[in-house]
């Protein structure tokens, strides 16, 4: 029987799990129409189980809890046993989707068995829904969500199995998700600095910090920023999740918005989520000056092939977000400036060797660490590209996808950008008991997205989002 020693990156995520936050990467992508059952059955089995030793393998503590984890094969590796067949509650339209969605989120996965679940949802409009849950300690979102990619294809009669090896085509959005090239080579050495802190705790951190200038300032960033304000959307957590997510906006009328503002289209989006945000907590007599958000930074090149071990390869950056200035052109222009300062640092890197260090701490110690690093942000934010054409799942057409990673430790809000087909899509996750209503957030982000629009067009401009099919 196979087995081998959990990283210490993957064991961190694995033990940040808890009730009222679990460490799953949810998605879920529509169809245009029902799909072929046994045929995206087989797909599953050709391109993930086959493929990823990681979906047919369970976790296996240590004993006495001493020491990390192990991947093991599962003697009992039964595919059906994480294929499931629902069928969607009337009227069958996107809110039933999303009380579902937010119904699966909230439960737990089966630690006898490898930690992963897909759910095939029949009922929802004239198509299908699919419902991916995998943990986080298997990879990051970004890597699962080119392993949900790849079990897709460019033609409809695509055979069944993979045409690449991990290749998945990305979308246009960048900035915060391809790699750097330093990033890259600061990732390696931190990887290798946070291995040699068991045997050499003090000289370590030290020579972390004096690598460079850039480095220290990086690390005490990190270490050294306070605990976010308290606001509305911060307090104490409860097990039930909501999730709602936008219609799909046309990439080009975001770049456009770009383009006329000198600014990105990242810019555009996170200033539109800032607004969002602070008309929110208008609404919640909780206005704050700032609120910091969380943002994953790939660490792993997208245009190589997913190892077969997948893992968690990326760093964390901390994004301050402007909720309090006022008017709309100087929080994009501030945002668009504060972006551009993230993109240069070494941050990413450093906080994945950090990650690295606390996965090999004890679990009461290591509890600690991720609520120390939660409690500096109020949400998680991330970004991920997507295919730029339409791709097919068992030769029926993907309408469209979106999918939310876990916040970990005390935090109760994430958003997610993902590009999809020359659209956009922007979804939130939210703690009921904290947020109940996170449409209100999304309904706000569109009109910010329309109000920016105008900022650089000589009259109003005409409504561009696509909606996307029930």
């Amino acid at each position: 029987m196979s087995k081998q020693q959990m990283s210490s990156a993957d064991a961190a995520w694995l033990h940040m799990d808890r009730p009222t936050n679990l460490m799953v990467v949810n998605s879920v992508l529509w169809l245009d129409e029902p799909m072929d059952l046994e045929r995206g059955r087989e797909v599953v089995r050709e391109r993930l189980v086959k493929r990823f030793p990681r979906f047919r393998q369970r976790i296996v503590e240590p004993r006495l809890g001493v020491g990390l984890p192990s991947w093991e094969d599962d003697p009992d590796f039964d595919l059906d046993r994480h294929l499931h067949h629902i069928a969607l509650p009337a009227p069958g339209d996107r809110a039933a989707l999303e009380d579902l969605v937010s119904d699966l989120i909230s439960a737990p996965l089966d630690r006898t068995k490898p930690l992963w679940d897909i759910y095939t949802v029949e009922g929802y409009g004239a198509g299908m829904a699919q419902i991916t849950r995998m943990h986080h300690s298997i990879a990051d979102g970004i890597a699962l969500a080119r392993v949900l990619l790849s079990m897709t294809d460019e033609h409809p009669d695509a055979g069944i199995e993979a045409e690449t090896d991990g290749h998945v085509k990305h979308g246009p959005i960048d900035a915060l998700t391809r790699p750097l090239e330093a990033s890259a080579q600061l990732a390696g050495a931190a990887i290798h600095e946070g291995f040699e802190l068991v045997s050499h705790p003090r000289g370590e951190l030290r020579d972390l910090v004096s690598r460079s200038a850039a480095d220290a300032r990086a690390l005490g960033k990190l270490l050294l920023t306070p605990t976010d304000k308290d606001n509305a959307l911060r307090g104490e957590l409860h097990v039930p999740q909501r999730v709602t997510w936008t219609d799909r906006v046309a990439l080009d009328h975001v770049k456009a918005i770009g383009h006329a503002t000198g600014t990105t289209v990242n810019d555009v989006l996170v200033a539109a989520i800032t607004g969002a945000l602070r008309r929110y907590l208008t609404t919640r007599h909780s206005t704050v000056d700032e609120l910091r958000a969380m943002i994953p930074f790939n660490l792993r090149p997208l245009d190589q092939p997913l190892p077969r071990e997948l893992g968690n390869r990326f760093g964390l950056v901390y994004l301050q977000l402007p909720v309090g200035t006022r008017g709309r052109r100087q929080r994009l222009e501030e945002v668009h400036r504060r972006m551009d300062a993230i993109k240069n640092s070494p941050e990413g890197a450093v906080a994945y060797g950090i990650l690295g260090l606390i996965g090999l701490t004890p679990p009461q110690v290591e509890q600690r660490l991720v609520d120390m690093f939660a409690s500096k942000s109020t949400l998680v934010l991330t970004n991920v590209p997507g295919p730029r054409r339409p791709v097919y799942l068992a030769g029926t057409r993907v309408a469209g996808v979106i999918g939310w990673v876990p916040a970990g430790g005390s935090i109760g809000l994430g958003v997610s950008i993902f590009s999809y087909n020359g659209t956009v899509t922007v979804g939130i996750r939210t703690d009921a008991g904290l947020i109940p209503d996170p449409e209100a957030i999304i309904d706000s982000f569109e009109r910010e997205v329309e109000a920016l629009a105008i900022l650089g067009s000589p009259r109003p401009a005409a409504k561009r989002r696509v909606r996307a099919r029930t």
